[in-house]
């Protein structure tokens, strides 16, 4: 059972290892990735949990349990790594001076940004069409969201027990989205409160440089267990 209490570990869920395919629009290309086991955050990072790590509340709106926002990717990945030291895992990422370079470690076992693969199998949670269930029901989005961010937990979970895969905030992921057309842009998935529907789908890929910020850009953190 995840626990509603958004705090850390307490609310990683075990994710069992499968095949998911990707496609690119632009190329119209789909090549299939096949992933290990690994665990992803049932909810994105809260403000609560940020300002816990870091003594810093970013972003425009205020609350506890609001996803933090106005987070580029790079305050992301350093977010993972000073929660790793906090609770005593080894940091996942190598960093090289300020916004210039970045090495993951993949046999550590610290926090770090999905995959959008695993990103993807992990929303789709079994099924195979745009939604997990009703939008409705599920996120966030500009068709029922009165056009402001909500806490998170507050729509129905995947078949997995992950909230908020869709609406609410995009998640950063750790992929560069499309190196040769746009250099080090990262990959964002998930839709926010303020898109339309067709933005909140299952396979819908935006793109960001890793220093943008705005307010409806989060995470959620994964873990490679070891």
């Amino acid at each position: 059972m995840v626990s509603m209490d958004v705090s850390t570990q307490d609310d990683m869920v075990a994710i069992q290892p499968g095949q998911v395919t990707l496609t690119d629009r632009r190329t119209r290309r789909s090549w299939p990735v096949e992933l290990a086991p690994y665990q992803l955050a049932a909810f994105p990072v809260t403000q609560e949990l940020y300002a816990r790590i870091t003594e810093q509340r970013p972003g425009t709106a205020r609350g506890e349990r609001l996803p933090v926002e106005g987070v580029s990717w790079w305050d992301a990945v350093r977010f993972c790594n000073a929660l790793s030291e906090h609770e005593g895992y080894a940091p996942a990422y190598r960093l090289d001076g300020d916004d210039e370079g970045i090495e993951w470690n993949a046999n550590a076992d610290g926090y770090r940004l999905p995959t959008e693969a695993e990103w993807e199998h992990a929303c789709r949670a079994g099924t195979t069409g745009p939604h997990y269930g009703p939008l409705d029901e599920i996120a966030w989005y500009r068709g029922n969201s009165d056009e402001r961010i909500h806490q998170v937990g507050g729509r129905r979970p995947n078949a997995w027990g992950l909230h908020d895969m869709l609406g609410n905030t995009w998640d950063w992921c750790w992929d560069v989205y499309d190196a040769e057309v746009y250099g080090s842009y990262r990959v964002l998935r998930g839709g926010g409160w303020f898109d339309e529907h067709w933005s909140c789908r299952a396979s819908a890929r935006r793109r960001s440089h890793p220093s943008f910020r705005v307010d409806d850009v989060g995470f959620r953190m994964a873990r490679s267990p070891r």
